[in-house]
């Protein structure tokens, strides 16, 4: 079972109301805390559960909400990628992603296990391995309908997070794929896990 799969839907929601977006975004982070330290899905160990005390997280930016012009792949590739267990598993990349982040422009690939599931974005940047989790971390991205070549989409790494194999290792999760290393530094999302 990947972090991707089991993403719950309020890592999911995109705030986009301006003036109420910081305390909405609080208030996502808050659930999915609660989420972490009472359910019994939560990737945190139940021995370290009574010592969390919530996940770190940058404080809320609108700047890391972007929007990037949609090139659909019409006949996608697969893409094996490693797991932090050391197995395979293979998405396909039916999507590329463009976006400007203080005035330079990056992309990244979105990939998929199901033709209608949301698209997965791991990604790294030059936060992994210090302010954020060492392997990386991952969003994905909902829509309501199917996103067409030359449209655009809203990538929100406030959205960001860390997966689940961040907290216990009876978890398997895909590492981003090289194409998917930022040469930036996206202060957004989560840290890294507070836990040792």
């Amino acid at each position: 079972m990947t972090t991707a799969q089991s993403n719950t839907e309020r890592d999911r929601r995109l705030v986009t109301d301006g003036g109420g977006y910081a305390e909405e975004l609080r208030a996502n982070r808050a659930e999915k805390d609660e989420f972490f330290a009472d359910h019994p899905q939560s990737p945190i160990p139940p021995e370290k559960r009574e010592e969390f005390d919530g996940l770190a997280y940058f404080d809320p930016d609108p700047e890391y909400r972007v929007e990037a012009t949609v090139t659909v792949i019409d006949d996608p590739e697969e893409v094996e990628m490693e797991t932090s267990d050391g197995r395979q598993i293979t998405y396909r990349r039916p999507f590329r992603f463009e976006f400007e982040i203080d005035g330079e422009t990056y992309e990244l690939s979105g990939y998929r296990r199901d033709d209608d599931g949301p698209i997965f974005v791991p990604f790294r940047d030059k936060t992994t391995g210090q302010q954020s989790y060492k392997d990386g971390r991952y969003m994905e991205l909902e829509h309501e309908d199917e996103p067409t070549d030359g449209t655009t989409i809203d990538i929100d790494f406030n959205l960001a997070y860390s997966p689940f194999c961040a907290y216990s290792e009876t978890f398997s999760c895909p590492l981003p794929p090289e194409e998917n290393w930022l040469d930036t530094t996206i202060s957004a999302g989560e840290r890294a896990p507070p836990l040792e």
